[in-house]
């Protein structure tokens, strides 16, 4: 693939569905009022025809909408260089995961967390409030950030061994608490 084909797919995830839905079909019915104001039944049909399904799609993805998560840090040349090299199939998929527009969950994975056991409602649910990319011990590394004030750090440490299980092999899982409330699930590749 080249490099608009990446470009565009890049942006295409970082747009949301439900925004552009709205912009669309909000012009296509206003053509569509406007052409019926001026006596122009074809272009007054297709404007109601298209416009109003595609405003009322809009509304609903806008509704279901999860936002993308920010990267905490930007990421520097030489850890981009690393992820090309060692970068496994589960550290690229949940990047790409929570770094695009969702529809139809609740947050970002959530589906995980409730496996993990870490989720026992979805008020005292850990949320995923950012994402970095470093190097530790020469290794690749994507450190997950969770806001976790109802899962204390004693808690996902017992669950570790069943996270490093879940995210798959070829990974060892470091967990950390950089701040009081603040988990970090580090996914380092093992070299």
């Amino acid at each position: 693939m080249n490099f608009r084909g990446l470009l565009f797919i890049y942006m295409l995830r970082q747009t949301s569905l439900g925004a552009l839905g709205l912009v669309v079909g909000g012009i296509l019915t206003v053509v569509g009022f406007a052409a019926y104001f001026a006596d122009n039944a074809t272009l007054n049909l297709a404007g109601f025809f298209y416009g109003i399904p595609l405003l009322l799609g809009g509304l609903a993805l806008k509704a279901a909408e999860l936002k993308p998560i920010p990267l905490t840090q930007a990421t520097s040349s030489e850890v981009l260089a690393l992820r090309e090299q060692q970068a496994t199939e589960t550290q690229n998929q949940v990047r790409q995961d929570v770094t695009r527009y969702r529809y139809g969950q609740e947050a970002h994975l959530s589906d995980v967390l409730e496996r993990l056991g870490l989720s026992p409602n979805r008020e005292e649910r850990p949320s995923l409030q950012g994402i970095r990319e470093t190097i530790i011990d020469g290794s690749y590394t994507l450190i997950l950030q969770f806001y976790s004030p109802f899962m204390p750090l004693n808690t996902w440490q017992q669950k570790q061994d069943k996270i490093t299980q879940f995210f798959g092999p070829g990974l060892k899982v470091e967990i950390t608490q950089p701040q009081e409330e603040q988990i970090d699930v580090a996914l380092i590749v093992e070299v």
